[in-house]
């Protein structure tokens, strides 16, 4: 072997070394250029210099320099092709000589990446398209100076380094369609014979001979070349001796490629969309390490875990032709134990057509053997831990135990349940997310007949929210509208009906391909497996699921869920629904967002089971334990029950008259006045009056005080006629019932006094308060928190009318008495009750 030496700035010479040299040294890739190149002959005559191909040589010298680097081997003129014997030693080590050098550096002469600064690395926009096309790419000689170094730098034209093998990996493997495993080089033995020679079919030589000789290395073989014997004798050739250098005869040859298991239920998904960033996930974790790599993929049933994996796996197929692809569905132990029996058989494996064969026993040892070689084993819809992690009967072992173990295998589960993927996988989760916007309006538009539907961005934005992004939502949403010919908004209408109408809806069956044949396909139905799995195993978050399905589905405080558990249990049960991505739980306030669809079809299956009475009565009772008054220092609290209350009133599942939920609705009614939401609570202070009137009577003291409500409603909406007629109407018949003097019916006069200041109607405001204040003295005390009350209404009535002195002698002694009685006690407006 020749190297060149580094002897100065500008000097170098050849010198002979052992063929097994420790020396260090870099070594050159690059392409021809016919008469360009600089031989063996010009480097000993001195007429290098006239050549382009100098260039490179003085380029690699440079960068080998650089580097540290004493000694640099180029092929052109470190080979003395004259000499035949020096030839065909070169053919059969250069293999070898690329391995064992410190450093490749590819030039590519077509590729351009000029920079304004030496010391900063070119842009990678401004090369990549001339680097996917470079001419070295499609060379027989470059495949195994590409394979066999370490380490492979890459370098422009203007010597400019535009990255390495390891991060040029991804941009490597889709121009040559050679497997990252094999770049990082990882052993021979993971790549059969059939394999390896395909990585050169695309690629060409300037002697068709040289074809069948670049692979000598790659195939682990030494051969002489023979020039003239044409390529298909050369193949043949190379064939022989790779049988001839097999050291056990009985071993199955790989020079032909073999059809390697594909054992899939499904075909590929034309109308798959999206989920790059999981797939590119899920590829990059397997066939790394040195053990069997396990995956789970989880997320909310519906999302689209079965599509992803399908895809997963017609990529697998398409990149690693000698991949072995096993589909397991593990929807329950009869389904599971059925596919391990067919795929036994698939596989021939002896023993496994007897009527005991134990065909999880036998698939497992054959996948733990070598033999076996490169394999993916899937196990779709493993929502039940028990399964795995539990004895299955008297003396048989666990699910888990079962899985094979081999350096060459991968096992990838899907799972709605997180807590389930955790056990089953570990650490290594891949969850898929609800789809953004636009990738869901691709996949809506691959699956309908008419496409142009989605041109309509308002409506098909609508739908899509509605759907909630879900894909099988959206699959099945394009099936009806292309069965029965609908626009968008024919559907938007549909899902706007009354709540059974939409669970019919949503209920629909339809045909997809990729879909189990004995599982419901709906959105409406695709959860009622979660929702037993859930019920069996945690009681609990089945608790919590039904109780949510009464309430608002959004911002669900967790003090607002049902109590007298232990701690740890509750903390599980809300783990549980999470972990089915049943609900989401907000970082900031702790509170809980229940799945829109999920909440759906949750009081669907409530319904189907006979328990949403039960579940709305609980409601109710446990909003009524929780929701206060309507005071200001509960403010906070209160608004943030507010939806769910509202949620729960709204609802028909109760009749209206049932007690709780009348003094539910009250207190609801009382915070919406309070917090100035006039009009919502005008609707429940009138259903409440007419619902007292009709239970307890116009004359009874709850009903006149649901009408004096609704009157000081009708006044701070500015609405006075109707208040006043009301506010007369309470005043006139608390007299008749309750009496002049009884507390209510001065509440009555002060209201309608209110209502005449409020109007400027000055005069008969003072009359009344006059009268209320005259009349709460004698019957209530001088000093008595409502009398003084009385006495800063009577005030403030004077001071609008310019009556100042008369205001101030009643305001001052109003402050004087109330400092004596209570000096924490402030006069207030008395409005409502």
């Amino acid at each position: 072997m020749r190297l060149l030496e580094i002897k100065g700035p500008c000097e170098f010479s050849l010198v002979q070394v052992a063929s097994h040299t420790d020396l260090s040294y870099a070594i050159l890739s690059h392409t021809w250029t016919d008469g360009q190149e600089v031989t063996y002959q010009d480097l000993i005559s001195g007429a290098r210099n006239g050549k382009s191909g100098y260039d490179k040589i003085k380029f690699c010298r440079d960068q080998a320099a650089k580097d540290g680097l004493q000694y640099f081997w180029v092929d052109t003129c470190c080979i003395d092709k004259s000499d035949i014997n020096e030839l065909t030693t070169a053919i059969n080590s250069m293999f070898r000589w690329y391995r064992d050098a410190k450093k490749c550096y590819v030039y590519l002469a077509d590729v351009s990446a000029p920079s304004h600064d030496g010391d900063v690395p070119p842009s990678q926009g401004t090369w990549e398209a001339a680097f996917r096309g470079s001419r070295w790419f499609s060379r027989g000689w470059t495949l195994q100076e590409l394979i066999a170094p370490t380490i492979v730098q890459f370098f422009s034209k203007e010597g400019k380094r535009l990255g390495d093998k390891q991060s040029l990996e991804k941009s490597i493997e889709e121009i040559t369609g050679i497997p990252i495993q094999a770049l990082r080089g990882n052993p021979f033995s993971n790549f059969n014979i059939a394999e390896r020679i395909r990585w050169a079919t695309r690629r060409q030589t300037t002697k068709e001979e040289d074809i069948v000789y670049c692979l000598l290395g790659l195939c682990e073989v030494s051969m002489p070349p023979l020039y003239g014997e044409g390529k298909e004798v050369a193949m043949k050739r190379l064939q022989f001796t790779i049988r001839g250098f097999s050291s056990n005869s009985s071993e199955p040859k790989d020079l032909e490629e073999k059809v390697v298991p594909f054992i899939v239920p499904f075909d590929r998904n034309p109308n798959f969309t999206g989920r790059e960033t999981q797939l590119a996930q899920l590829e990059g974790r397997l066939f790394v390490g040195k053990q069997t790599t396990k995956v789970a993929i989880t997320g909310l049933g519906g999302v689209g875990k079965t599509q992803l994996v399908l895809e997963l796996v017609y990529r697998i197929k398409d990149k690693y032709r000698n991949c072995s692809v096993i589909w397991i569905p593990a929807t329950n132990m009869e389904s599971l134990h059925q596919a391990y029996l067919d795929v036994a058989r698939q596989l021939k494996i002896p023993g496994s057509d007897e009527d005991k064969a134990d065909a999880k026993k036998l698939v497992q040892g054959y996948l733990s053997k070598e033999s076996a070689g490169r394999w993916l084993l899937m196990f779709d819809n493993a929502d039940d831990v028990n399964m795995w992690i539990g004895q299955s009967g008297p003396g048989s072992g666990r699910l888990i135990d079962y899985l094979p173990r081999s350096e060459q295998g991968c096992i990838v589960f899907t799972t709605r349940d997180r807590k389930t993927a955790v056990k089953l996988a570990h650490r290594n989760i891949v969850e898929v997310p609800e789809m953004d916007e636009d990738v869901a309006i691709q996949l809506l538009q691959k699956c309908l007949i008419n496409p142009d539907l989605v041109n309509n961005r308002p409506d098909t934005t609508a739908l899509l929210k509605e759907l909630t992004y879900l894909p099988l939502a959206i699959v099945q949403a394009a099936a009806y509208i292309n069965e029965n010919g609908i626009a968008f908004v024919d559907y938007l209408t549909l899902l706007a009906d009354q709540e059974e109408e939409v669970i019919d809806l949503l209920s629909e069956e339809f045909e997809g391909d990729g879909r189990y044949e004995n599982i419901k396909n709906p959105v409406a139905t695709t959860w009622l497996i979660s929702f037993e799995q859930i019920r069996h195993r945690d009681a609990l978050a089945a608790d919590y699921l039904s109780f949510m399905a009464c309430i608002n589905p959004k911002d669900i405080p967790q003090s607002l869920l049902p109590t007298g558990s232990p701690r740890k249990k509750e903390v599980d049960a809300i783990g549980t629904l999470e972990a089915y991505s049943f609900i989401v739980k907000r970082a900031a306030d702790l509170a809980l967002d229940l799945h829109r669809l999920v909440h759906l079809a949750t009081r669907n299956w409530l319904r189907q089971n006979d328990l949403m009475t039960q579940w709305a009565e609980k409601a109710i009772v446990r909003l009524e334990e929780v929701f206060p008054d309507h005071s200001h220092e509960n403010r906070s609290v209160w608004r943030t029950y507010l939806p769910h209350v509202s949620y729960m009133l709204i609802s028909d599942v109760l009749p209206k008259d049932e007690g709780k939920r009348i003094d539910l609705a009250w207190r609801f009614g009382m915070c919406l006045y309070t917090d100035g939401r006039y009009n919502e609570a005008e609707v429940l202070f009138i259903e409440e009056t007419e619902r007292r009137k009709k239970v307890l009577g116009a004359e009874h003291p709850d009903t006149l005080t649901s009408m004096a409500n609704l009157a000081s409603t009708f006044g701070n909406q500015g609405r006075w006629k109707e208040a006043e007629d009301l506010e007369v109407q309470v005043m006139e018949t608390s007299k008749r019932v309750l009496g002049a003097e009884h507390p209510d019916t001065l509440t009555s006069m002060a209201n309608s006094a209110s209502t005449y200041r409020n109007q400027g109607r000055w005069k008969e405001a003072e009359d009344l308060e006059v009268q209320v204040m005259e009349t709460s003295k004698r019957v209530l005390g001088a000093e008595h928190p409502d009398t003084l009350t009385n006495m800063a209404n009577l005030a403030s009535t004077y001071r609008n009318q310019g009556r100042w002195k008369e205001a101030e002698d009643l305001e001052v002694q109003v402050m004087e008495t109330s400092k004596r009685v209570d000096a924490g006690r402030r006069p207030k407006t008395w409005r409502c009750k």
